[in-house]
């Protein structure tokens, strides 16, 4: 029974989701009334999150904590990375990293932090110094030299966009609910991977980790921000769905371990063959413990 409400609540909210696609589009008189919502509109639009429920430590019978990489080449993943460029297409459909970007700039997520544990918050100005590099060319020097102000076109400004992203890196927990009897998930924290802005012209440039996201802080934002759904354009689904339905390809690179949390690659080195099956082994792992539970 409990299912079956939660199943009846969920195709309510993903029905209410796929009004945002393109509102208004089939009764505009003009391009410009297209995405404006009606009072109708704006009193039936329940635009939050779906609300995680408590979880009493009490209920959780086994958890495993592990890190997990979004390559972005996938084609599963691509509606995370495009579009790339957002010059001629509408301002509902923004990739994942210009939407963290952008609410990043403006205040709407306040709190970043330097690594997945969260041991220390970062800036936004100490976030862009990866990010962003400013050149000045050696005309602008002598103007600068001279006393004169540089003149805007002896100024190169390089800054990393989406187009530049590699992969997205995501902390979160599987466990038991045995209240439930079932195996969950929850995303704690995400992290887009890019190239350091100051070597970005180099073959194969250091990919950084320039600041971690606490899921909570930013699931307002990822609500509010929409999809592409390939399989039905009227129906497009919020960031915060798709990362907390895990639509995505992902495989494991750490897990929680008695050996100070241990990447793969720190035990296994140099064959990606073997590290890509030892993540599996420990998909597969965390799979059986449900499994197990079943058996007598």
């Amino acid at each position: 029974m409990k299912k079956k409400i939660f199943l009846v609540a969920t195709l309510a909210f993903l029905a209410i989701q796929g009004v945002s696609a393109q509102y208004n589009i089939l009764n505009a008189k003009s391009p410009e009334e297209i995405g404006v919502k009606t009072e109708d509109q704006k009193a039936y639009d329940n635009n939050k999150p779906l609300e995680y429920g408590f979880i009493d430590d009490r209920d959780i019978l086994w958890s495993r904590m592990v890190w997990e990489k979004i390559v972005l080449d996938e084609r599963v993943n691509f509606p995370l990375y495009y579009p790339i460029d957002t010059a001629h297409i509408g301002k509902e459909r923004r990739s994942l990293y210009d939407v963290l970007a952008k609410n990043i700039k403006n205040g709407n997520i306040e709190n970043l932090y330097t690594d997945d544990y969260f041991t220390g918050k970062v800036s936004f100005d100490d976030v862009q110094e990866g990010l962003v590099k400013i050149d000045t060319a050696d005309t602008g020097y002598e103007q600068y030299n001279a006393g004169e102000p540089i003149s805007p076109e002896y100024i190169d400004t390089t800054e990393i966009t989406s187009y530049d992203v590699k992969e997205y890196r995501i902390k979160g927990l599987w466990y038991f609910d045995k209240r439930q009897g079932e195996l969950k998930y929850r995303m704690i924290a995400i992290c887009p991977v890019v190239p350091d802005v100051n070597f970005l012209d180099a073959d194969e440039p250091d990919l950084i980790e320039p600041f971690w996201i606490y899921i909570p802080d930013a699931r307002e934002v990822l609500n509010k921000a929409m999809v592409f759904n390939d399989k039905n354009t009227a129906k497009p689904i919020s960031f915060d769905h798709l990362l907390n339905a895990r639509h995505f390809g992902a495989y494991m690179y750490k897990e929680e371990n008695v050996y100070q949390d241990r990447k793969i690659t720190e035990y296994i080195p140099e064959n990606a063959l073997m590290q890509l099956l030892e993540s599996d082994r420990i998909k597969e792992k965390i799979r059986d413990f449900e499994l197990d539970q079943w058996q007598y």
